[in-house]
């Protein structure tokens, strides 16, 4: 897991996990996968590495409604506590890691669902942890979310934002894959948008697909400002752009100023 992670530091764009067992009745579903994703290269917007600077299935496709229902967010519940939520795919590793770099460590507590393996979302979590001037951890179910702290969604599992009195806390999901992602962006973002409402922030990052459009529109419903991250700069603009076909994104900027738009935005 460490060195693909290093590989996608080093501007690979994407990976395929080895299957573990049962090649035989699961090589279709494998074949699939590699094949969508070197598509999915080939269209890549790659471009040198600057040594200085600082996964599709044939599974059956289902919305957020298989793991929760869309619902307004409760204008009677009262809080200033504030959640930041990130979604991203292709090319998401290297881009959450740009954005927490200049995050400071009074940011609000943050919630990622990046689509990614089991085996990876653990060492991606503590790598991110090393380079974060917040503490970073992979997510456990009822865990308290607190300022100055990242819960990254463990693979195979959604994550979802949760009231607990007047708290919030990270609840785990073994539901089915929403867009054929598990995590889901869209579970994610759906879910702090019934809870949370305008004191949450969105932000979706380069990935493909639309996994993350639909959640986005309705945190945009619920009076969440949207940033979305912009085509030039985004290895793929799959996930961010679909959000901008639906009207919902506030901000459309580059990676690079992505921090800057959320500073901006907990100043409010």
């Amino acid at each position: 897991a460490d060195i693909t992670l290093e590989a996608l530091e080093l501007g690979a764009i994407d990976f395929v996990s080895k299957p573990k067992t049962d090649l035989a009745h699961t090589l279709e579903d494998y074949t699939e996968e590699i094949i969508e994703k070197v598509r999915v290269a080939s269209k890549a917007r790659v471009k040198a590495l600057d040594l200085n600077s600082t996964q599709l299935k044939s599974s059956e496709r289902h919305t957020a409604d298989a793991i929760l229902e869309k619902q307004a967010f409760s204008k009677h519940f009262k809080t200033t506590d504030r959640i930041l939520a990130i979604g991203a795919s292709t090319g998401g590793t290297e881009a959450i890691k740009e954005v927490l770099m200049q995050l400071p460590p009074d940011t609000p507590g943050t919630v990622i669902s990046q689509h990614i393996p089991a085996a990876f979302s653990g060492p991606f979590a503590r790598r991110m942890n090393g380079i974060s001037a917040m503490t970073v951890c992979e997510a456990v179910d009822g865990q308290q979310i607190v300022t100055g702290h990242v819960y990254i969604a463990p693979g195979n599992r959604h994550l979802l934002v949760e009231r607990d009195g007047a708290r919030f806390i990270c609840r785990l999901n073994d539901g089915p894959e929403v867009n054929r992602h598990k995590p889901s962006v869209d579970v994610m973002f759906r879910s702090v948008a019934h809870n949370v409402g305008p004191n949450a922030i969105s932000v979706i990052l380069t990935g493909m697909g639309n996994d993350g459009a639909q959640g986005m529109q309705e945190m945009h419903e619920a009076g969440a400002p949207t940033i979305a991250q912009d085509e030039k700069s985004s290895v793929v603009w799959g996930m961010p752009g679909e959000a901008v076909k639906l009207g919902c994104v506030d901000t459309i900027t580059g990676l690079n100023r992505i921090p800057q738009a959320i500073l901006a935005l907990m100043k409010k």
